[in-house]
């Protein structure tokens, strides 16, 4: 991980110089020069911050105009080749993984942009194996893993926390691959049936699931034990696929710059003035709103609104600075964003202080000792400056569910209808232009639908999960979670050290 001669040049998407090789650094200040590959099989840096370019390019509006015919998935290609230098992945296998990556979702383009009443526009990013957002980055990031792998022949095992969607969906991206366990640990009775099953009915050998009798905060705690441990880290591949992968982040990007072509008319406009944007982001772990903030940074002139449900941290740091968590979370209708330490606002705070890496690490290591911090006043003014927020109640989240219906004949799962209710409540002018997320499907969602008084024919992919066999493993509260993670964590790499089913060694 040397720092290496930087040769520059100047990229041809872009108005800046950028260096021939993009090289990453910790927002707390410790780490710096890890290359894309490095940064891929990581979790939270050593330091125990996260990953970010140590520098962001620009985009030129020429660019941008030159851009807005193309696909959603030209568009992943295009933002991934201005932070995965050509040296370690070339752009022609890059195209071939992003295009097998998305291959299999059921709309042609992937994602789909769709036009409602009271000018509601809403970005479709559900149309994945597992029906959430989550399944775009995931399956991109899956096959970067694959392809590292397969060129070192080495193996990897993946931790990975989930509040919902994350774990189906990192299970579903690799399992069956050569090369790659994954341990999913999620928060029993916290989540939807649909979302429990479409992870415990994996039988593949290279899953493995817990159900942990807890908050999804609650879980974050032992995992990032786990992965401050770097020799259980270096001899076992451990690494994360959380949106605190920084892989999950870059592909993410492109969500906001897709939108932003699709619906700002910048074909329209000529020279440096570009028409701006407002996107409402349902937030938990801040891991889409970070991509938003980045794209912006890139010169995409985006106006941002993160919306939560009563997990109100996010919301709260925004109005008053208080960077603090509640007593316990609280389970709502929108479970996967039941999150009351949003980590990758980490990031945010990183970008806004300058890349600040000593301001950040003091910041954020009083946050974990007390779960508690004032956002200081200058950091705080400049958050406010690029980013608005607003809470919503389960009563407001089937209020919009029940609206958007009636008015569209459109159904909201429960975690778009937090960015709805905002649209709502928050009437666009009549010159503006305005998004809204759509992070997952309603038929996740069952049981949010009918107690709207709404109704939903569910998939066959829904339907089936009842009928099949299931596997999970037990974390009691008060039982010592991190060492039962690691003891899998060791004992799967032992069988794969023989070269054995883990399932068959393990009975």
């Amino acid at each position: 991980m040397r720092s290496s001669v930087r040769r520059l040049l100047s990229h041809p998407y872009c108005g800046v110089v950028l260096s021939r090789e993009m090289r990453y650094c910790s927002t707390r200040g410790g780490v710096h020069g890890w290359t894309f590959r490095d940064v891929l099989f990581s979790g939270y840096a050593p330091d125990g911050g996260m990953f970010m370019p140590e520098m962001i390019p620009s985009l030129a509006p020429a660019t941008l105009r030159s851009w807005s015919s193309l696909s959603y998935q030209q568009l992943v290609c295009e933002v991934c080749s201005l932070f995965i230098p050509e040296q370690l992945i070339p752009k022609h296998d890059l195209e071939a993984l992003i295009s097998s990556s998305l291959s299999r979702f059921s709309v042609p383009d992937a994602v789909r942009m769709v036009g409602l009443k009271g000018s509601l526009s809403i970005l479709e990013l559900f149309h994945g194996e597992t029906l959430a957002f989550k399944d775009l980055a995931m399956t991109c990031t899956a096959r970067f893993l694959e392809y590292f792998l397969h060129k070192e022949n080495s193996r990897a095992i993946i931790l990975v926390g989930t509040s919902g969607d994350t774990g189906s969906s990192a299970i579903n991206s690799v399992c069956g691959l050569n090369g790659l366990d994954v341990v999913v640990v999620f928060p029993s009775g916290r989540i939807t049936t649909v979302q429990e099953r479409q992870m415990t009915t994996h039988m593949e050998d290279n899953v493995h699931v817990f159900a942990a009798d807890g908050s999804s905060d609650d879980i974050d705690v032992p995992l990032r034990k786990l992965f401050a441990d770097l020799d259980l880290v270096k001899r076992h591949g451990l690494m994360s696929l959380n949106s605190v992968n920084w892989s999950r982040i870059l592909v993410q990007l492109a969500h906001f710059l897709y939108a932003y072509l699709q619906l700002s008319d910048i074909q329209k406009t000529e020279g440096d003035c570009l028409p701006d944007l407002e996107v409402v982001v349902p937030t938990g772990g801040a891991g889409n709103i970070t991509a938003g903030y980045i794209m912006k940074q890139m010169g995409i002139p985006l106006r941002l609104v993160a919306m939560v449900n009563s997990n109100d941290i996010v919301h709260r740091t925004v109005q008053s600075g208080d960077f603090s968590m509640a007593g316990s979370v609280q389970q709502t209708l929108a479970p996967a964003i039941d999150i009351q330490d949003p980590y990758n606002m980490e990031r945010i705070f990183w970008l806004l202080s300058g890349k600040d890496g000593a301001l950040i690490k003091d910041m954020m290591e009083q946050f974990q000792r007390t779960h508690r911090l004032s956002v200081p006043k200058t950091l705080h003014r400049k958050l406010c400056s690029v980013l608005s927020s607003g809470s919503v109640s389960d009563e407001g989240i089937m209020e919009a569910m029940v609206r958007c219906w009636e008015e569209n004949q459109y159904l909201v799962c429960p975690h778009t209808a937090v960015a709805v209710w905002y649209h709502y409540h928050c009437p666009v002018l009549p010159e503006q232009k305005r998004c809204c997320i759509a992070t997952a499907s309603p038929a996740k969602f069952q049981e949010v639908v009918e107690k709207a008084g709404l109704t939903l024919d569910l998939p066959e992919a829904v339907r089936v999960l009842e009928t099949k066999e299931a596997r999970c493993k037990d974390l009691g509260w008060g039982e010592n979670w991190e060492a039962a993670l690691r003891e899998r964590i060791e004992a799967i790499g032992a069988a794969r050290q023989c070269g054995e089913p883990f399932y068959a060694s393990a009975n």
